[in-house]
C-alpha cells in the first residue's frame, strides 16, 4: 500500500492546517467545545476495567442502524463494556439519548497518529467493530499493528468509492486486511470489498432492517394531530442543502389546489434553522419554526421542525413522506424509517446509499420514484387526491420493512466466534 506512508506524512506536518479546520467547525457548530479535547485523542471518560469493546459510526445513520446489534451483544453479555465513537456533533446529542445505560460515547479521534495513538493508549480495546464505510487509513493500521481484532459489520461501498479506492497504486487490500471478517449488506457489496483485497467477506443483510421503528412523543402526537385537523400534508424528512427551494416550488405548485396544505420540513441538520426559514420567506411562505416554539396556525405553509431527534413524531403525522438527500447528488435518506411506521415513500433519483433497499421497495409498490420537483408536485398531488393509493403504498412499504425480521439474528451468529475469542464466552452459556 504505497499511499500510506505519504497519507501518514501529509497528516502529520499537516497538523496546524488540521487544528485551524477544527477552529473554524467550532465557530459554526459543527464540533463540540466541551468536548474538542476527543477529536485529539484525548479521552473525557475512564477506561472501564475488564474486556471493552469498540464500535466505530461514522454519522447518525450508521450509529442508529447499530443500536439493535449494541442490545442483542449486551443480552449476550451484560457485563460487557462497549464504547461507541461518532464523528458528529449530531450523532453525539442523538446518541446520548439512545445509547443504552452504560454504554459509553466519544467523538472519533481525527486520523493523525499521534491522536491516534493517545486513543488506543487509554481505551485499549480487546475487538472492534466498524460500521459501513468509513474507513481512516491511520486508525486501522493502528489497531491492526496492536493486534486488535476487527470485524467490519453492515459493510458497503458505493461504485464511485470503490472505482477511487482501485485506483489508488497498491489499493486498498493492506488496509482492508486490518478486519478478520466482514459482513456486507448484499452480494453486491460483497462482491466490491472482495476486489478490495477484504478477508472473510460474507452477505448476511442489512442491519438497517433490524431497528426499531423510530420513537416519538405521544402527547405532543396527540397535541399536533388535534392542532392540525384535517389539513393535507406532507412531510419531506432529512433535507439537504439544494432541496428546500425544490420542496418549496412543490408546495407553491399545490397550495392552490390543495386549500390549507402543509409542508412538514425536517432537515438534516437542525442548525440550519434560520437559512431555510430566510430562504423560505423570500419564496413568499409563511414557515412556522419549531425550535422557537412556534405553533402552525391558518397562514403557515411550512411547519419547519429544526430540531433534534423528532423524525418519528412527523413521520406518524404524514401518511406520505418523501426522502431528502435524493433530489441531489448526496445518496439518499433512510426509507426504511417510514416503511417501518407505515408511510408511504416518494424519493428522487440519486438513493444510492440504498438502492437495495428502495429497489425492493419500487418494486413492491412502497416506494416512487421523482425525477424533479415538477414530477414531485405531479405525483404529491395524485397521492393527496387518492387516499387508497397511499394506503396501498404505505401497506407495502410497510411488507418490505418487516420482510428480514432474521437480519439481526444471522450478524450476531456470524460475529460471534470473534468475540467468543477477543472477549469470552457468552455470560452463562
Amino acid at each position: 500500500m504505497f499511499w500510506l506512508p505519504l497519507y501518514r506524512i501529509t497528516t502529520e506536518v499537516g497538523e496546524p492546517l488540521i487544528r485551524r479546520l477544527m477552529r473554524r467547525r467550532l465557530e459554526r457548530g459543527r464540533e463540540d467545545p466541551e468536548r474538542i479535547a476527543e477529536r485529539y485523542g484525548k479521552a473525557s471518560l475512564p477506561r472501564p476495567k475488564g474486556p471493552l469493546l469498540w464500535i466505530h459510526a461514522a454519522s447518525v445513520g450508521e450509529s442508529v442502524s447499530v443500536l439493535p446489534l449494541i442490545e442483542a451483544l449486551r443480552r449476550d453479555r451484560p457485563s460487557l463494556s462497549i464504547l461507541m465513537t461518532t464523528g458528529t456533533v449530531t450523532s453525539a446529542r442523538l446518541m446520548e439519548k439512545r445509547l443504552p445505560a452504560g454504554v459509553l460515547h466519544q467523538f472519533v479521534p481525527l486520523d493523525r497518529l499521534a491522536w491516534v495513538r493517545g486513543f488506543f493508549d487509554h481505551w485499549s480495546p480487546d475487538a472492534a467493530l466498524w460500521v459501513e464505510s468509513e474507513l481512516w487509513p491511520n486508525l486501522l493500521s493502528e489497531a491492526k499493528h496492536r493486534q486488535v481484532p476487527m470485524a467490519l459489520v453492515n459493510a458497503r461501498m458505493s461504485q464511485d468509492s470503490f472505482q477511487n479506492w482501485r485506483r489508488l497504486p497498491g489499493g486498498l487490500k493492506s488496509l482492508m486486511s486490518a478486519f478478520s471478517l466482514c459482513l456486507a449488506q448484499d452480494e453486491q457489496q460483497a462482491e466490491r470489498l472482495r476486489h478490495l483485497g477484504a478477508p472473510q467477506v460474507s452477505s448476511v443483510g442489512n442491519l438497517k432492517y433490524a431497528a426499531d421503528a423510530l420513537p416519538c412523543d405521544q402527547s405532543e402526537l396527540a397535541r399536533l394531530w388535534e392542532m392540525l385537523g384535517r389539513r393535507p400534508l406532507w412531510l419531506a424528512a432529512s433535507t439537504h442543502p439544494g432541496e428546500e427551494e425544490k420542496i418549496a416550488q412543490v408546495h407553491l405548485a399545490l397550495r392552490e389546489d390543495f386549500p390549507g396544505l402543509l409542508t412538514l420540513l425536517v432537515p438534516r441538520h437542525p442548525d440550519r434553522g434560520e437559512e431555510i426559514t430566510a430562504l423560505l420567506g423570500k419564496l413568499g411562505l409563511y414557515v412556522a419554526q419549531r425550535s422557537r416554539q412556534e405553533r402552525p396556525d391558518a397562514e403557515s405553509d411550512v411547519y419547519l421542525a429544526d430540531t433534534m431527534g423528532e423524525l418519528g413524531l412527523f413521520y406518524r403525522l404524514s401518511e406520505i413522506a418523501f426522502m431528502g438527500g435524493s433530489l441531489i447528488p448526496h445518496g439518499g435518506q433512510n426509507p426504511l424509517e417510514p416503511a417501518r411506521l407505515e408511510v408511504a415513500i416518494l424519493h428522487g433519483p440519486h438513493m444510492t446509499n440504498f438502492a437495495e433497499i428502495v429497489g425492493r421497495l419500487d418494486a413492491a409498490g412502497g416506494a416512487v420514484e421523482v425525477r424533479d420537483s415538477e414530477d414531485l408536485a405531479a405525483t404529491l398531488a395524485e397521492l393527496l387526491e387518492d387516499p387508497e393509493r397511499r394506503r396501498a403504498m404505505a401497506r407495502a412499504a410497510l411488507t418490505v420493512a418487516e420482510a428480514e425480521a432474521g437480519v439481526l439474528d444471522r450478524v450476531v451468529a456470524a460475529l460471534e466466534p470473534l468475540l467468543a475469542q477477543s472477549l469470552g464466552p457468552k455470560e452463562g452459556a
